[in-house]
């Protein structure tokens, strides 16, 4: 009989953020019932866990990436903010996000003609397909295009090709670090068409405003429109992550939605977080944000 899977995050039945970081002195913990998969990939140590509370969740490098019970908080706003910015999307690219979620997010949207992903860690996509199913099923659409691949040398060779990208990063660590540095938002710019729309996760405004305010000034300085937006998810730290929206665009509204094709039942039957009223009220910042982010242009 095979012995039961450990993992060092994993202490008396509760797992905890403890060994990160970016948030010092707190930690999101959450109770296991079992511990489905541990594995070292070329890139990350990942672990899946199912909670008593939250489904399933995933883990890379002691980080809880998504858990079923609050994934949609983030993977809708990501993307629909960042779609319903653009006049007509045809081609989206998704660096990062291989659970799926973002995809499924993105499939929603009638015009799509194609949506790609492209992910380093092709560990985290089989994973993800096995534990994760109600993300990773947008794997079979036929409109996805997967690449297992650097996001950087992607980007150099597709220029002028996507009408949105959306960056559904870790945080600003060992190497996800350069996905918050000017020389690859460069490199998004480049490689979006003529009004293209970006959204990359963009942290938490209570523990990384340092950070949140150079990379709002750094894609200031490369494209037309750049703003800082929010949502509210329990799982991750201090229980709110950001966004920021961009646009090639110097007449886009980022924080209103310019095209909504969908009626209010579907968006009752399709969505759980994002709707017209929060795409807009998620960039009204509480006042001390506001007056760092905003009063700074």
């Amino acid at each position: 009989m095979a012995s039961e899977l450990t993992h060092p995050s994993i202490k008396d039945g509760w797992f905890a953020e403890i060994s990160n970081t970016m948030w010092p002195g707190q930690a999101m913990s959450l109770r296991v019932e079992k511990i489905l998969h541990v594995e070292q990939s070329k890139y990350q140590d990942v672990l899946v866990f199912k909670s008593t509370d939250y489904g399933n969740v995933l883990v890379l490098d002691n980080c809880i990436q998504v858990t079923e019970r609050d994934e949609f908080a983030y993977q809708e706003m990501i993307a629909h903010l960042a779609l319903n910015s653009h006049p007509n999307p045809k081609k989206a690219l998704v660096i990062g996000g291989g659970d799926g979620g973002v995809l499924r997010e993105i499939l929603k949207h009638s015009s799509i003609e194609e949506a790609w992903l492209c992910d380093i860690d092709e560990t985290v996509i089989e994973v993800s397909k096995k534990y994760l199913p109600e993300m990773s099923k947008s794997y079979n659409d036929p409109r996805v295009k997967v690449h297992i691949g650097d996001g950087f040398k992607f980007l150099a060779e597709y220029k002028n090709q996507f009408d949105v990208i959306i960056t559904d990063s870790s945080d600003p660590e060992g190497p996800a670090e350069s996905l918050f540095q000017k020389p690859y938002f460069e490199l998004l710019n480049g490689a979006l068409t003529e009004k293209g729309v970006i959204t990359t996760q963009a942290e938490n405004i209570f523990l990384h405003m340092p950070i949140i305010s150079k990379l709002k000034q750094d894609c200031k300085q490369i494209f037309s429109v750049a703003e800082y937006a929010y949502t509210m998810i329990p799982t991750y730290p201090s229980g709110s992550i950001g966004f920021m929206v961009c646009s090639k665009d110097a007449n886009a509204d980022v924080s209103n939605p310019i095209r909504y094709e969908w009626t209010d039942e579907y968006v009752r039957k399709n969505m759980k977080y994002y709707n017209k009223r929060i795409h807009s009220a998620s960039f009204i910042l509480p006042t001390w944000a506001d007056e760092i982010l905003n009063k700074q242009d």
